[in-house]
């Protein structure tokens, strides 16, 4: 499983001004649903909100990952934004957060689901790799940092 299978340089964002958890998850959601048809930015916003509700998604290091399962999804989406500044998003670590990875999955994919968030739990631990994220100008040098990341783990 190839984060690039679902991770696609429009749906990246670098610099992004945001100042709170809400602002950052409509971001997010804009992204991923720019070029859905069947699925609007309110449906992901509400989706990523609804899990956040359970428990923040902030996992430390200044990552967070909000995710959910989708009922009108045939398919797994994902965004990630580069924030130019760190805000609260209840982080584990309570360190602001500059990173966000959204992804949305299909209701029942319950099992693939699981395994991307745990691979992208091992990418994130990766001191080098947020280091270069943080440091990247634009989208396509953030893909290139994941692609390169994927092959040499």
């Amino acid at each position: 499983m190839q984060l690039t299978d679902f991770l696609t340089t429009d749906r990246i964002a670098c610099n992004v001004s945001a100042h709170s958890k809400k602002r950052a998850l409509e971001e997010l959601s804009e992204l991923i649903s720019h070029d859905q048809q069947s699925i609007s930015a309110t449906d992901i916003f509400d989706c990523l909100l609804s899990r956040e509700r359970l428990g923040g998604t902030g996992i430390g290091f200044g990552v967070a990952i909000p995710h959910g399962r989708l009922k009108d999804s045939d398919h797994t989406t994902a965004a990630l934004v580069q924030l130019n500044h760190g805000i609260d998003f209840d982080a584990i670590d309570n360190q602001p957060v500059d990173l966000l990875f959204a992804l949305v999955v299909p209701e029942q994919a319950t099992e693939d689901h699981l395994k991307i968030l745990a691979l992208l739990a091992a990418m994130f631990k990766d001191d080098k790799l947020r280091s270069h994220l943080r440091e990247a100008k634009n989208p396509d040098q953030i893909m290139q940092i994941i692609r390169d990341w994927q092959h040499h783990s």
